[in-house]
């Protein structure tokens, strides 16, 4: 079941919102008995914080959530959400000063708080249900939480039940519920159709490797979206430790945000035409796996030498890329969980992204803060090309001494985004730990940012 508010006409409970610089006055406006019952249970409206009202018959009449200081809530995001895991069964009505982009997220925050990925085990659903409040555009804030759900599920699944081909099952149903086509090379014919670099990483799998291409729209600006969709990397022959290998069924969450990116711009009706490219691929070791110097042609010509299979998912959006820049483009975006260098730089919450267009890195980052996505600018930093260039071939697919690794990496693929208006998003796609309205598992990031960027880059 998508995710849904509160009907809007059902009877409910008021959840007040007070910030502790408030309690004071908004407790003296309560009812004596009700004030005297927040002193006794020692209600201070900390951030998190969630007091039941007692009606005169005994019953729950509300309730009331901290929500701290200003300082405090920058710490985090999605507030309201773990107040609303805390509240009785049945709607609820916000009672909040809140407005504009802050009321919008904590709206949101409420709805992604109902996610349960219960597909192997039954999982307890959320209790309360909260009504869209005042003030939202409740069907956008709808679709954003059904597009993040949709890139959890996929991300969550293990590559037994999300391999290359399920992927594909899923790009095939995300069109069919939007009008949308999709075709699919897969196998041999990625050699005659010339993508080389898709096809040899992906051959060794168990499942052929394919290229999935998805269009909708026939008029507005042409939007390109390619999303890595590795759905498990062993490393190749350059095999991962098994401590590194443990969360490599999330290999393919830039193919699964940038479908949940897609799915949004569709059930809001966006006027773009919108292309979506995923290679989908298992990085496997096998006798006919792609070997560490192998020297490969990609689609566009350029020779890169293999000097790791486990830097494989730049090859296979190598060749995505390329074909994107075969067809004219307004924007292009590509969605990668790409290097664990930006693990290390900007810590598993945020989404760094590198483009060379300052009105668009300007507008990423504007949407990336009202839309509660946070994202981060990296650069293209010009001196480190010379290190993807290994001398014996155009280009070098994982360059030594490990020195600036998400920098080199969004480098390599600026080579086959042409001049294209173009943004990479190098993302972890994970949530290490239960957060308010993330719980533990598959996580999308930089969709919401995008999607807020794209009225003012593209013109809408």
């Amino acid at each position: 079941m998508p995710p849904r508010f509160a009907a809007p006409d059902a009877p409910s409970l008021p959840l007040h919102v007070v910030e502790e610089a408030a309690l004071a006055a908004w407790r003296a406006a309560r009812p004596p008995a009700e004030a005297e019952w927040l002193n006794a249970t020692g209600f201070a409206a900390g951030l998190g914080e969630v007091a039941l009202l007692p009606g005169p018959d005994g019953r729950v009449a509300g309730a009331v959530a901290g929500y701290g200081t200003a300082d405090k809530r920058a710490r985090g995001r999605f507030h309201l959400a773990g107040a609303a895991a805390r509240l009785p069964e049945g709607p609820w009505h916000l009672e909040t000063a809140l407005a504009g982009a802050e009321l919008a997220a904590e709206a949101l925050g409420l709805l992604l708080a109902a996610y349960r990925f219960d597909r192997y085990r039954a999982q307890p659903p959320l209790k309360a249900q909260v009504k869209a409040p005042p003030g939202i555009d409740a069907p956008r804030i709808g679709a954003l939480a059904a597009a993040e759900w949709l890139t959890r599920d996929l991300i969550n699944t293990p590559a037994c039940d999300m391999g290359p081909e399920a992927l594909e099952d899923a790009l095939v149903a995300l069109a069919a519920r939007h009008g949308a086509s999709v075709t699919a090379i897969r196998g041999d014919d990625l050699i005659a159709q010339n993508f080389p670099l898709i096809h040899a990483v992906g051959r060794a799998g168990p499942q052929a490797p394919r290229l999935l291409d998805l269009r909708w729209g026939d008029a507005g600006p042409r939007l390109t979206l390619v999303g890595k969709g590795v759905c498990f990397d062993t490393g190749g022959l350059n095999l991962k430790p098994g401590e590194s290998m443990g969360l490599m069924k999330k290999d393919m969450g830039g193919a699964a945000t940038a479908m949940g990116l897609a799915q949004a711009i569709m059930a809001l009706g966006l006027p773009v035409r919108l292309r979506l490219l995923v290679p989908a691929v298992e990085n496997s070791v096998s006798a006919n796996a792609f070997r560490p110097q192998d020297i490969l042609r990609a689609r566009n010509g350029l020779s890169v030498e293999i000097n790791n299979t486990d830097a494989e998912g730049r090859l296979v959006l190598a060749d995505a890329l390329a074909l994107a820049c075969e067809d004219q483009t307004d924007l292009l975006i590509s969605m990668a969980t790409l290097t664990g260098a930006a693990r290390v730089a900007v810590g598993p919450d945020i989404a760094p992204f590198y483009t060379g267009d300052e009105a668009l890195a300007a507008a990423l980052a504007a949407a990336g803060a009202e839309g509660a996505d946070p994202v981060w600018r990296m650069p293209f930093h010009a001196p480190y090309e010379a290190m993807i260039e290994p001398g014996i071939a155009d280009l070098d697919n994982a360059p030594r001494g490990g020195f600036a690794g998400s920098i080199t990496a969004a480098l390599f693929l600026r080579r086959f985004a042409g001049d294209a208006r173009y943004a990479h998003f190098d993302i972890y796609g994970w949530q290490p730990a239960d957060a308010p309205a993330r719980p533990k598992g598959g996580l999308g990031q930089g969709a919401r940012a995008i999607l807020g960027a794209l009225p003012q880059v593209l013109g809408l």
